[in-house]
């Protein structure tokens, strides 16, 4: 601010008006290099008395103004930026060549203007196109030797492909050792002629992201089984997850897509809207639907299944906080002797939260994971920062609430582009 008064009195002389000041923060990329301007207008010559009502057929005149920003070495420069800092660069290569002009007087018809003294401070145009690129590059190291500060894994300079894919990782929320482990594999994969091509090094990420997620590679269901049951499915996992609408999918899925004889077992008996939502799906498909609640009732429900090709277990969410009660599902799920065990996770927590849920739930059993409401995640990365972590095969994905839809699969090629932005 006193910056600003002290251009408004050079300017304008000792006489200067202060009319109006504000203060807001401007420029700036990627979060980077905002700078607080402080706005100031100011007039001279003008007669600051309270302005008179206007008469019929008489005028009134609008006062010059003058627009001064703080911190400006340079007054030369557009936005209030110093010159050679970040946020000078960033206005300047993005400006567009579009100056920067004072308001100038007007008046109504026939009224005279004063002659008043008026300087521009900030007229200037950006440099031409070569300069522009100049100063992109000038913002790419800028951002490169920030982010290398910040992180814990260094990083020699990148060239301009790989850096733009390792930023979009990181926006993703992908953990910063599997983005430096990912653009670092590619680095020494791709000729140098190759890291040039922007097309190149993207599809070369998503292979590598590929690579890094482990998936079932079955795309039907096995009926048969090595002790001669019917395929006994559990799903587990916290609340509100989506396990029950997961089920009723991968039950028309089985049953319509597959041609699987199917039959439904529920120990969900906390929550009885989530057992008549069961029901009403197993109703639409025509599967049989069991409700237990003790342990011998689901080993003689499992018993009546016997005939069947698969039989797919809906358990109650467990808060992973919750000791007795996943005792208590660990019991249960002794006696169902599941041939798999899928943990549903939902993919719009936090990877703190997931990794919670699964390090609570690996004192039961997981043989595989299921994200649920792909199309509700606002970043992506999670899914690979945990299926990394935990090493278990990801099966299914589910992409909305329509049944028997919207649920697919889990292959590593897919999911690597939903990493890399691409919708759904």
């Amino acid at each position: 601010m006193a910056e600003a008064l002290k251009r408004v009195k050079v300017e304008l002389g000792a006489d200067a008006v202060i009319l109006h000041t504000r203060t807001y923060r401007r420029g700036g990329l990627l979060g980077f290099g905002k700078r607080t301007v402080v706005e100031v207008t100011a007039a001279n010559d003008v007669n600051i008395a309270p302005r008179p009502r206007p008469r019929k057929g008489g005028a009134s005149v609008e006062r010059s103004v003058l627009k001064a920003s703080e911190n400006t070495a340079d007054s030369r420069l557009p936005g209030g930026f110093a010159a050679g800092t970040f946020g000078n660069a960033v206005q300047r290569a993005y400006a567009q060549g579009t100056p920067v002009e004072m308001a100038q007087p007007q008046a109504q018809p026939g009224a005279a203007v004063p002659q008043l003294r008026e300087r521009n401070l900030v007229q200037a145009t950006v440099p031409p196109t070569a300069n522009v690129n100049e100063e992109l590059a000038q913002i790419r190291g800028m951002v490169q030797q920030m982010m290398r500060r910040q992180s814990s894994r260094p990083q020699p300079d990148l060239p301009d492909a790989l850096f733009d894919q390792y930023l979009a990782l990181l926006e993703q929320e992908v953990a910063e050792e599997l983005a430096d482990e990912v653009i670092q594999s590619v680095r020494g994969k791709l000729t140098d002629q190759q890291i040039e091509d922007k097309q190149q090094v993207r599809d070369a990420v998503g292979k590598e992201i590929a690579r890094l997620i482990p998936v079932d590679a079955k795309t039907e269901l096995e009926s048969k089984t090595t002790d001669g049951r019917p395929r006994v499915i559990a799903l587990i996992g916290p609340t509100g997850v989506g396990k029950t609408t997961t089920i009723a999918k991968l039950a028309a899925t089985f049953k319509l897509r597959e041609k699987k004889k199917v039959a439904l077992i529920t120990i969900d008996t906390y929550r009885i809207a989530a057992v008549d939502q069961l029901r009403t799906y197993a109703d639409i498909i025509r599967l049989p639907l069991h409700v237990v609640l003790t342990a011998q009732e689901l080993r003689d429900a499992i018993d009546k299944c016997s005939d069947y090709d698969v039989v797919l277990i809906d358990t109650a969410g467990r808060g992973q906080r919750d000791d007795d009660k996943l005792t208590e599902l660990s019991g249960l799920l002794r006696v169902a002797d599941p041939h798999e065990v899928h943990l549903v996770l939902s993919s719009t927590c936090s990877q703190k939260v997931a990794m919670e849920a699964v390090e609570r739930f690996s004192r039961l059993r997981i043989d595989r994971i299921i994200f649920t409401k792909l199309d509700e995640a606002v970043s992506l990365g999670v899914l690979l920062n945990v299926v990394r972590r935990v090493n278990k095969q990801l099966s299914y994905v589910t992409t909305g609430q329509d049944v028997p839809h919207q649920i697919e699969p889990g292959r590593s090629d897919r999911l690597a582009e939903l990493i890399l932005g691409t919708g759904l």
